[in-house]
């Protein structure tokens, strides 16, 4: 098993042929974000011609990889080896500025010696 975790999570609640031999709760990882001016007026232009609006894609993509991280974190300072059950949350706190939290718990996975090998 590799000592990285990025490796190791799952929105699943386990990974095939390992188990969970350790709980050890939940760990997140937080951020709080708005857009600059510049950037509301530039998705305020992007909205005219419709589509994706880059600007807002790329703020939401930022904030979501800032709170997986701080989210990967917390979890490697509690030994863990893995994170199973994560998940996403945001809330808007007031127009502009968004909360989004990356959770998920907190586990140590060995190997289990019971499991079916897939051939």
């Amino acid at each position: 098993m590799s000592s990285d975790i990025h490796a190791w999570v799952t929105t699943g609640n386990g990974f095939d042929g390992y188990k969970v031999v350790r709980g050890l709760g939940i760990v997140r990882g937080i951020t709080v974000r708005s857009t600059s001016a510049v950037g509301s007026f530039a998705g305020s232009i992007q909205q005219i011609f419709g589509g994706n609006i880059s600007v807002y894609t790329n703020l939401a993509e930022q904030s979501r990889m800032e709170a997986y991280e701080l989210m990967i974190q917390h979890a490697a300072q509690v030994g863990a080896n893995a994170v199973i059950g994560m998940r996403y949350d945001a809330t808007e706190f007031q127009q502009g500025v968004t909360e989004v939290m990356a959770y998920g718990t907190a586990v140590v996975l060995a190997a289990d010696p019971n499991a079916q090998q897939l051939k």
